[in-house]
């Protein structure tokens, strides 16, 4: 249910929606809904949301907000990040609380994923 005042829906530029869908089905095991050509949504991730297509993306270095997965695997989830085509922008480093990992998506959204300490 959602909650009052609380994030609940997140939306995504893509500038390859098609290879956005592959990359974060065969990545993460996302599965989508199409409503269109041009946006395709996503549920329970986490956080509900979708990627609309666009010529623009999601980057830190132009002042996006960075949304990051959790990982029990940091190594495991950065192996499967690759294989599906993801390019890593900030290999595994650690910070107070954990450690994590950045990657651009075929799509050229930047995301990261983090894991406790040891994890």
């Amino acid at each position: 249910m959602p909650r009052h005042e609380k994030i609940n829906y997140v939306e995504f530029p893509s500038r390859d929606l098609a290879e956005t869908k592959r990359f974060f089905g065969q990545a993460f095991d996302w599965t989508f809904e199409d409503y269109g050509p041009d946006y395709a949504a996503f549920s329970d991730q986490g956080l509900d949301g979708g990627f609309f297509r666009s010529d623009l993306a999601a980057r830190t270095e132009t002042g996006s907000a960075l949304v990051v997965l959790y990982s029990k695997d940091l190594e495991g989830t950065l192996g499967k990040v690759e294989a599906a085509g993801g390019k890593v922008v900030k290999p595994i480093f650690s910070f107070p609380g954990g450690r994590r990992f950045h990657f651009i998506e075929p799509g050229g959204n930047e995301l990261a994923v983090w894991s406790e300490p040891g994890a």
